[in-house]
């Protein structure tokens, strides 16, 4: 038996567990102050902020088979007592003194849900220091690039700060490492492959690999065929391209199958409900056709969707939410479209359908209603009490964060309950704050 450490080792590690799930599998026993993916085995290693901690949670675990996103993860006491930059730079593996820190990077990424080209490594790793080459391939563990700094300094650099971080947001996860290598070789600039000191190399020939001693380039747009916007999935049918959004399999429940575009929605909150609010909520899980409110059955409503699989999505994510009061019923509709009609509302060429753009990135982020919301697209200058004044007549919000990602204000809401951050989203979402147009979804994070 290995003896304890405040270091866990984690296995069957899959391609769609985050970091933060790992986190949540240990929060209740205490704090987490390093966290280490080795995608490439699976596997992960945390360090606890003490060996009790790392013990609690082990014993816990000898109980209770621990699983994350459906799938059994085993634990258990790492080797290591410590983690060190250079556990992490050398992926954790034992023995691994041959990757010393040197100034030529290997990067794998993962979830690559999006085409990553030399422009956008270029984007990724410049700020850390001046980059001469980049070359990029395919290989069985995936896209892989090797990045040539001027110096070894800003190679150390880029590693301590883009070691585990994503590229765009959910996906295309940055796995670093130093390369064996001591000069890259590139023979053409072109979209795979960059000498930014010589400018004058040619562009590739076409149908030739331009790097075939480090790999074939031409599998980097791997969900896409040639030509494809970086919108990915268009609507829809394409089982495994929607599979890959989620990690490379279907949430739990969720078919794939169904042929149903149109929902009903009953058990509404009449004197409160309005089809931009319905529009609001089940836009989340793909693109509104129409919606009609039935004067009828005031508490009842048909949603059409984009496809099936969205009106799946919105069946599975919302049965049982609860919206103004009222625990909602959301079943598949016995009509296949809502025929247009002057009591009908027509959403389908409305730029507010999320589904429009970064669609897998949308897919990803599908959930149940949770009690924290992700508000994007604020303005620059917004402060947290403004938002907190925008939103808190819908609850009581417990914790609020401003944050900038991508040069863009965005912000995580929690509130006291579900319900409150549902109204909050229905009521909100594509409101105006000093002329923005807000965006608001669950964030399936527990905490700020």
């Amino acid at each position: 038996m290995t003896e304890p450490s405040k270091v866990i080792h984690v296995r069957n590690v899959g391609p769609e567990i985050s970091e933060n799930d790992l986190l949540q599998l240990v929060h209740p026993f205490g704090v987490v102050t390093k966290l280490v993916m080795l995608r490439a085995k699976n596997q992960a290693l945390l360090q606890m902020q003490d060996v009790a901690s790392a013990v609690s949670a082990l014993q816990y675990y000898a109980n209770v088979q621990p699983s994350v996103r459906g799938r059994n993860v085993y634990v258990q006491f790492s080797s290591h007592q410590e983690l060190t930059t250079m556990d992490q730079n050398s992926q954790g593996r034992k023995g691994d003194q041959d990757a010393q820190p040197n100034r030529i990077l290997l990067v794998t990424i993962h979830h690559l849900l999006y085409p990553i080209t030399v422009e956008v490594l270029h984007q990724v790793f410049s700020p850390h220091g001046f980059v001469e080459k980049i070359v990029t391939f395919q290989k069985s563990a995936g896209f892989q690039a090797l990045i040539q700094y001027q110096s070894r300094q800003s190679a150390v650099s880029a590693i301590n700060a883009l070691q585990g971080r994503n590229i765009y947001d959910g996906c295309c996860q940055l796995d670093i490492q130093f390369s064996n290598l001591t000069e890259l070789q590139v023979n053409y600039n072109n979209e795979r492959s960059r000498d930014f000191t010589n400018p004058s190399l040619p562009s590739e020939q076409k149908g030739r690999s331009s790097q075939s001693g480090y790999g074939d380039g031409g599998g980097m747009y791997a969900l896409q065929p040639p030509g494809a916007r970086p919108v990915a999935f268009p609507q829809m049918g394409n089982a495994t391209a929607i599979a890959a959004a989620f990690g490379g399999g279907l949430p739990p429940g969720i078919s794939g199958t169904n042929d149903r575009c149109t929902v009903l929605v009953s058990n509404l909150n009449p004197d409160e409900i309005d089809e931009d609010k319905l529009f609001n909520l089940f836009s989340l899980y793909g693109n509104i056709v129409r919606i009609k409110l039935l004067r009828s059955k005031p508490d009842h409503a048909l949603v059409q969707m984009g496809d099936g699989f969205q009106a799946e999505l919105a069946v599975h994510f919302l049965k049982g939410a609860m919206l103004f009061g009222k625990r909602l019923e959301v079943n598949f509709s016995k009509y296949p479209n809502i025929t247009p009609a002057p009591d009908t509302h027509d959403y389908s060429n409305s730029n507010l359908n999320r589904f429009n753009r970064n669609a897998a990135k949308n897919y990803r982020y599908c959930c149940s209603p949770t009690k924290m919301i992700h508000v994007s697209t604020l303005p620059q200058d917004i402060t947290e009490e403004e938002i907190v004044t925008h939103l808190e007549k819908h609850g009581s919000i417990v914790n609020t964060k401003l944050f900038e990602a991508n040069g863009k204000k965005q912000a995580l809401v929690l509130f006291e309950t579900e319900e409150q951050a549902t109204e909050a989203l229905v009521c909100k979402h594509a409101s105006l704050i000093d002329g923005s147009t807000i965006r608001i979804s669950f964030s399936q994070l527990q905490a700020i």
